[in-house]
């Protein structure tokens, strides 16, 4: 099945689900930590251990359209990294402008498709314009929201944050819906830039280890389980994680 913008109210994927919504608490405590001391590039929430930092604004969309951007991060080292294949739906969570988007839909012809997922009107309206000026008609906009990217369970191959997950203000409820849209065998693929490396030049909280990464996204509810990290790009992991299957029921 084909997939064009204009098909976007058409598409099945388009999925609500709140009933995560407002579950600020687990059987411990609290999830998240407000602290007053805190770096000023961060909002001040601290999750794991980890401070959040600031969401990017579609005002910064011209820094990831940067034309030095390919030789800083190697975009299409990157999706080739992924190993993408015709036929597979791919999530590409935190789209903002669809640069990377538009690189992985044409490794997914004839028939998968990318779901362009963001919070922003702004960004969501570059991204289809991205898409048109360069004739790519297998992305498929949709609009998430601060706990949910909006994506139907078991629909998709592949989920990737390209340097977004470190700013997602409620990234428990996040993991726990991204992982609810996995296809068994589905690859969760973080890329973050280094911690372990202080010469990587982005401000700390935008930096995330391949530690924390796994502390995080491996928690059991999410059945996530680190797979590989694939460390050819210049300043970022490729971090993998495959979603398991469902355990049997005994009853």
């Amino acid at each position: 099945m084909r997939f064009t913008i204009a098909g976007l109210l058409l598409c099945p994927l388009l999925w609500v689900d709140d009933s995560a919504n407002g579950q600020e608490n687990s059987v411990a405590g609290p999830r998240y930590e407000q602290r007053a001391d805190h770096d000023p590039n961060g909002i001040g929430k601290f999750y794991m251990g980890r401070e959040i930092a600031h969401v990017m604004g579609y005002l910064g969309a011209p820094w990831l359209e940067r034309d030095t951007r390919e030789k800083e991060e190697r975009l299409t080292l990157l999706v080739k990294s992924l190993k993408l294949k015709p036929g597979d739906i791919v999530a590409d969570i935190g789209a903002g402008s669809g640069v990377i988007s538009v690189l992985m839909a044409e490794q997914v012809l004839p028939d998968g498709y990318v779901i362009g997922v963001d919070v922003q009107d702004e960004m969501l309206l570059l991204l289809q314009d991205n898409a048109r000026k360069k004739g790519v008609t297998n992305i498929v906009p949709i609009k998430g929201s601060q706990k949910a990217p909006s994506l139907a369970p078991r629909s998709v191959d592949l989920a990737i944050m390209v340097d977004v997950y470190h700013e997602f203000e409620f990234p428990y409820e996040m993991m726990q819906e991204i992982s609810r849209a996995m296809k068994p065998g589905g690859r969760v693929v973080l890329v973050e830039y280094r911690m372990e490396d202080p010469t990587v030049p982005i401000k700390l909280v935008h930096k995330m280890s391949q530690k924390q990464a796994k502390t995080e996204v491996e928690q059991p509810e999410f059945n996530m389980k680190w797979a590989e990290t694939i460390d050819v790009l210049p300043r970022q992991h490729i971090l993998v994680f495959t979603k398991q299957a469902e355990p049997k029921s005994t009853q």
